[in-house]
């Protein structure tokens, strides 16, 4: 019998196909960190990882039309099942959910993947307090008893199906759960006798399950689990907050004033889900800024646990960054000459820096950004003026974010230098404006009237995305800087992939991972391979100055002392491989196992039944 068992609950957890954003990375990497820890004896070895997601069979099938995510486990082995997952999967099928099951190993220790179909809940009928309904209304019943959730209310809402969708997930986590805490209270009942039954229990090993949830879709399961009374470990994780989110940039000013109203575009219904957090054991948040906002917004404290990152390299790979950057110096050098004509200009004569993220303009500091390479033009401008920077010399940055992915087909030859009008869509196209507005454009630049601007990537990067065709970590490592401006930023994963691939970088301290900084030991000392910048307390024009003046700092040095710029780069480095995953997830290890009531069984019977019948009525 498995003694211990963490299961790992979210809207992305589950296999690659599940993946819609950085919450997919952060589950796969804790249930793989957990394994590391077991194999290597630093936790326990009795222990069963599962994660626990949703189950896309085809395309269309998820809330999300337009994301269309299909899961699938080709390539996984199957799930090992053994007495108590078995009986486990047996309860939750009686009751006409199916589960699909998968496993892979990790450093020989199993992981398993628990993903469930909800969409077809309101197709299984079931017997609710002697009236029949649908499992989904009856789910959603059973919330506003427990939780005093209006779905009545949420499900008319532009979202109601993505809502309808998580009570279900959460509903078929939470289930499974139960059923797996009750199994040694119904092993002991097994005997007749009744003191050999009670005796059986004392000695009987017990069942301990933790259940960490990651982001407000899955909240509703540690919340019902508690409302039950099951004796679990649970654990919420915020990665953002839903208020925060609406009001995007505007929420660095909201919590400076203390202004706890919510915007009129939050979406209540998810609002309220994330709310049931306050159900939660313990409440981590992955920054600083998450968790102000809420204790703002929520009224929830908690710790902060950071995110991390995986890097099983001890060096940089430096053979690697040169050949990427002479590719992208040599491919932006070609393609100024080729669209817009004028002299060609040196390869190593482009300096190019990077950015990437999602296409929010103001919450991801576009405009602070394009304002700073702006007044970067005219720092080496001065330069020039002293003869200390060359006449060809071209800081360019490529802004890497888009819509979605562009048929590669319908891209123009020197993609994204050539950028027609007819490419950009929607957000890109304001973007692009934006550019050409300040005359920061790659016509600016080919003309000699810039030498820092801007380059917009609208396209999904890739190996045969159309334009540099190079994976992501290639461009990181091919650049000089990365520079991330973000007005709201729960995190920052791209500040420690960049370091990953050596790469320096800005960032703002409005984003998790500054804070991450302030408590981890700088392995290299007053040199700053990591700039923070500070776009919370500071004016907007210090602010503008500061990102220009980093962004100086990292590329004259690497023009003026590749010894030094290496020093940066080990620096951003090291920092990357301090922050891996083995802290953080030993901390979500420490406070799952925790023991308060995990000692104690819950028989099946103390909680309300609902029959079940599959098919209509």
């Amino acid at each position: 019998m498995i003694k211990r068992w963490v299961v790992l609950a979210g809207e992305e957890g589950g296999p690659v196909c599940n993946k819609m954003g950085g919450i997919w990375n952060v589950i796969d990497a804790e249930a793989r960190m957990l394994a590391k820890l077991a194999s290597k004896k630093e936790i326990e070895c009795d222990l069963k990882i599962l994660v626990a997601g949703p189950y896309y069979p085809t395309q269309g099938s998820d809330w999300n039309k337009g994301k269309s995510r299909v899961t699938t486990v080709d390539g996984l082995e199957p799930l090992d099942m053994n007495e108590e997952l078995t009986s486990a999967l047996d309860h939750l099928k009686s009751e006409g959910i199916d589960v699909v099951t998968a496993e892979t190993e990790v450093d020989g220790v199993p992981v398993g993947y628990l993903l469930f179909n909800t969409a077809y809940y309101d197709s299984i009928i079931t017997n609710r307090h002697g009236q029949k309904m649908t499992l989904a209304n009856a789910i959603k019943t059973e919330a506003w008893e427990m939780s005093r959730l209006d779905s009545m209310a949420f499900e008319r809402a532009p979202y109601g199906p993505e809502y309808t969708h998580y009570l279900g997930l959460s509903y078929a986590v939470s289930q499974f759960v139960r059923y797996l805490v009750s199994l040694g209270e119904e092993r002991a009942k097994k005997y007749e006798d009744e003191a050999i039954s009670e005796f059986a229990m004392s000695v009987m090993p017990k069942m301990r399950v933790s259940l960490h949830c990651h982001e407000f879709p899955t909240f509703y399961a540690l919340a019902r689990l508690k409302c039950l009374g099951i004796p679990v470990r649970t654990m919420a994780t915020l990665h953002a907050t839903v208020p925060g989110r609406s009001s995007g940039y505007r929420s660095l000013e909201k919590v400076a004033h203390h202004d706890a109203a919510w915007e009129p575009n939050v979406p209540v219904g998810m609002a309220t889900l994330e709310s049931l957090a306050k159900y939660a054991d313990v409440v981590s948040f992955v920054g600083d800024s998450t968790m102000r906002e809420a204790m703002l917004f929520h009224n929830l404290n908690g710790i902060v646990i950071r995110n991390g990152i995986d890097l099983d390299v001890s060096y940089i790979d430096w053979k690697k960054k040169n050949l990427c950057r002479k590719k992208i110096q040599k491919f932006i050098s070609e393609n100024l000459h080729k669209v817009f004509g004028g002299e060609l200009i040196d390869p190593e004569d482009i300096l190019p820096v990077f950015t990437i993220s999602r296409l929010e303009l103001e919450n991801k500091g576009y405009p602070q950004l394009l304002d700073s390479l702006l007044l970067q033009d005219h720092l080496i401008r001065h330069r020039r003026l002293e003869q200390r920077f060359a006449e060809d010399m071209r800081v360019v940055c490529l802004l890497i974010t888009s819509h979605g992915p562009k048929s590669k087909d319908k891209l123009p030859d020197g993609f994204p230098i050539n950028l027609p009008s007819e490419v950009p869509v929607g957000e890109e196209i304001r973007l692009n404006n934006m550019i050409e507005e300040l005359g920061i454009d790659a016509e600016s630049m080919a003309a000699g009237k810039r030498q820092a601007g801007a380059v917009l990537y609208p396209q999904w990067v890739g190996p045969d995305d159309g334009g540099l065709n190079m994976k992501v970590d290639e461009i990181m490592a091919g650049c000089v800087a990365g520079i991330f401006p973000s007005q709201y930023e729960p995190f920052l994963l791209t500040g420690l992939e960049a370091g990953r691939e050596g790469t320096p970088s800005i960032v703002s301290r409005a984003c998790g991972f500054s804070d991450a900084l302030k408590k981890v030991e700088r392995l290299v000392t007053g040199l700053g391979g990591v700039v923070v910048v500070d776009n919370i307390d500071a004016a907007h024009q210090e602010m503008i100055l500061d990102y220009a003046l980093a962004l100086d700092y990292f590329t004259w040095t690497y023009l003026e002392d590749q010894v030094k710029y290496r020093l940066l780069c080990e620096e951003s480095f090291a920092l990357a491989k301090l922050m891996n995953w083995t802290e953080p997830v030993m901390e979500y290890y420490k406070n799952l196992m925790v023991s308060s009531e995990l000692d104690k069984c819950m028989p099946p019977e103390m909680i309300p039944e609902m029959s079940f019948d599959e098919g209509g009525e």
